[in-house]
């Protein structure tokens, strides 16, 4: 503004000295006239003495004039600079929006630096140095405090005009309130996904079972990082590499060398001891680990030699694996053997019992209301054991668990060397008002080599070789030592495709294993409609190793050609018969078929459970799973709700509850139905 005014002045007084010469020359030129010139050039002359004065004393107003046209012109041109804009800014917002933008700005005049700094904004909008900057710029000061006026008298027209239309305001309260909406649903939304994510967590915190975890503490120290035991591991991979390395010394006669090497190893052994951790280790296991490493850098750069020390890796690694396979040969051989064993507890028990049933009169052992054996309105059980504590768990769960007792029957089925010590104990503990029979296997005489074909297998030199010389490799399957198990011989597990002509006269038979518990009544099973299948049980297909394909040979054309081999398998262990339907469809008669042609165990190997799934394919009705929970005896991992809502639990497995080698986080539900202050129980040192 100041170099504008600066500008106009500087003309002024330019066209004053042009005026000033021209009257000079005019002034000659009236003398000249004098002397006989026009009078019209003197007439001229005092026209510009009059003007010239009143154009220098104009001149600063000319100046404002001047500077008030160009801002007029500036103004024009930025309007048309804002309409050119504003067309495209239309098609980017809704008339709303653009509304209140433009309202906005007609209430609060055009924005600047200077504005926001005048007004009391928070400390973040602050830029530090610019109040010191106004104070040394006088001039910005008086161009801010124009735009302040400007802006107080913008304020006195065109906001109050604002401020009265109601329009105006409803448009921006409409804005207000979907920008409050928007900012809700955001927070509402974030809510739910919140929510969602920690339910997630909460039921994959309830999948995981803490039984196959194991204990864990996160202030244990092998918890402390990833890698607990790096250090152990790294003075292990050095005893191999200090191994490999005396191999090859040797082999060069470097025999001082040897010694050094086997020193260190003994050194390093001894350090490990039996830790398992980092932390389990001495203080001196990093001086003997050091000590190892500078023996291996000097053999490493005396005997190296690439090859050689492959070929001596790859000759211990093959020695190494031969060695997991004969530990796992022997493994499974112990595990095996513990699972035939009978703990001497129970042999005890047995003995005892037996001594003391054969010292009874006649007369005394016989049991009470046989008359109900055969009376088909009651509930009935067969039972086909020769474990007498494992008996008496299965029979005391039954009767503890039931509603009626008095209207269960129980059949027990034994063999001739346990038969006086299952009579004696259940003559001493009767279930109450329940009924109980103890049979002799041994007494059927129908029940024999001509009529049953195991039997007559049985006493083939091919399966005496097969069970009797196992220790040649030479026989077929001698490598599995699962189907060794005495109970593949004994004829009590093949009883149960005879139960028509154990029990003629009963029409419905509960089939109990002796590695089973009771949890609840059992009565509800007999109203459950077969749909005129023969067989009721749990299936087992939820697993893909219990289905045909794992338990028969589909490579042979008999069983590809009549089964499926993805059918879904089955368990035995709690199965309803239909022994009226048994009959009608000749259950027994299908079984000797199947059985007579697996002679040389073609279709499948030794037990009961290929030949069910082969007797009653097609003609097995499908329970509620909650009936019957298998895998006590293999499975560590069985949620404790699956237990609790079971009816009946089974210990199918090598880990039955009565073996020292049974899950002990399952005995308990097996070990409660046993009263260990029997005096039998007290004499035999059982406890669990």
């Amino acid at each position: 503004m100041l170099a504008d005014e600066f500008q106009v002045e500087t003309f002024t007084v330019h066209i004053f000295l042009w005026l000033v010469l021209i009257l000079i020359s005019s002034f000659r030129e009236a003398m000249a006239v004098q002397r006989g010139g026009s009078w019209f050039r003197i007439a001229v002359l005092v026209c510009f003495l009059l003007l010239a004065p009143l154009i220098c004393f104009t001149g600063r107003g000319f100046s404002v004039s001047t500077s008030t046209g160009r801002k007029t012109l500036n103004i024009q041109i930025v309007d048309w600079r804002e309409r050119l804009a504003l067309q495209h800014v239309k098609s980017l917002f809704s008339k709303e929006v653009f509304d209140v933008i433009t309202t906005s700005s007609n209430c609060l005049g055009p924005l600047s630096l200077d504005f926001f700094r005048k007004n009391s904004l928070s400390d973040s909008w602050r830029v530090v140095g610019l109040e010191t900057l106004a104070d040394d710029n006088a001039t910005t000061f008086e161009q801010s405090q124009i735009a302040a006026d400007i802006n107080k008298e913008t304020l006195k027209g065109d906001c109050s005009q604002y401020v009265d239309r109601p329009k105006r305001l409803s448009r921006r309260q409409l804005l207000e309130n979907k920008s409050e909406k928007f900012a809700d649903d955001l927070v509402k939304q974030d809510d739910e996904a919140i929510v969602k994510l920690e339910n997630a967590a909460i039921e994959h915190t309830k999948s995981v079972d803490s039984a196959v975890l194991g204990k864990y503490n996160i202030w244990r120290k092998e918890n402390e990082n990833e890698n607990a035991d790096s250090t152990i591991r790294f003075m292990r991979d050095q005893i191999i590499a200090a191994r490999v390395y005396i191999s090859i010394a040797n082999s060069k006669n470097k025999s001082e060398l040897a010694q050094e090497l086997q020193k260190r190893i003994r050194e390093t052994q001894r350090a490990l001891g039996e830790a398992t951790t980092d932390a389990d280790l001495p203080r001196s296991s990093s001086e003997k680990t050091k000590a190892l490493g500078q023996v291996l850098s000097k053999a490493k750069e005396q005997l190296y030699d690439c090859k050689l020390v492959t070929g001596k890796l790859r000759a211990m690694l093959q020695s190494a694996d031969e060695q997991v396979r004969t530990l796992k040969k022997q493994s499974t051989f112990l595990s095996q053997l513990a699972a035939k064993t009978i703990p001497n507890g129970i042999h005890c028990l047995a003995m005892r019992l037996t001594i003391d049933y054969y010292l009874l009169p006649l007369e005394k052992r016989k049991f009470p209301r046989n008359k109900n054996l055969e009376n088909p309105k009651l509930y009935h059980y067969a039972l086909f054991s020769d474990n007498v504590l494992a008996a008496s768990v299965v029979v005391n769960s039954t009767i503890r668990n039931a509603k009626e007792p008095e209207k269960h029957v129980f059949h027990l089925v034994t063999d001739k060397l346990n038969f006086g010590a299952m009579s004696m104990w259940f003559l001493l503990n009767p279930p109450g008002k329940a009924t109980i029979s103890v049979e002799n296997i041994d007494e059927f005489k129908w029940l024999n080599s001509s009529y049953c074909p195991v039997l007559r297998q049985l006493e083939s030199a091919a399966m005496k070789e097969y069970y009797f010389k196992a220790d040649h490799p030479t026989t077929a399957g001698s490598s599995n030592l699962k189907y060794r198990n005495p109970k593949y011989l004994s004829m009590l597990n093949h009883l149960r495709f005879y139960l028509p002509e154990v029990y003629p006269k009963l029409d419905k038979i509960l089939f109990l294993d002796d590695d089973i518990v009771v949890q609840k009544d059992l009565t509800g099973l007999w109203s459950v409609d077969l749909h005129g299948k023969v067989n009721g049980a749990v299936e087992t297909c939820g697993e893909s190793f219990h289905r045909f394909n794992k338990y028969l040979n589909f490579s042979n054309p008999h069983i590809a050609k009549n089964f499926d081999p993805n059918a879904c398998g089955w368990a035995y262990g709690m199965n309803i018969f239909d022994l009226k339907e048994w009959k009608k469809r000749d259950i027994t008669g299908i079984y000797h078929k199947w059985q007579n042609m697996n002679e040389d165990r073609v279709l499948w190997k030794l037990g009961t459970l290929p030949p069910g799934l082969i007797t009653f394919y097609g003609l097995t009705h499908p329970l509620e799973k909650s009936w019957h929970v298998l895998g006590l005896g293999y499975n560590p991992s069985i949620a404790k709700s699956s237990i609790q809502k079971a009816a009946v639990i089974h210990y199918n497995g090598n880990m039955k509850p009565w073996l020292e080698l049974a899950m002990s986080k399952y005995r308990p539900y097996w070990a409660k139905y046993i009263n260990f202050d029997h005096p039998y129980i007290n004499r035999c040192n059982i406890n669990f």
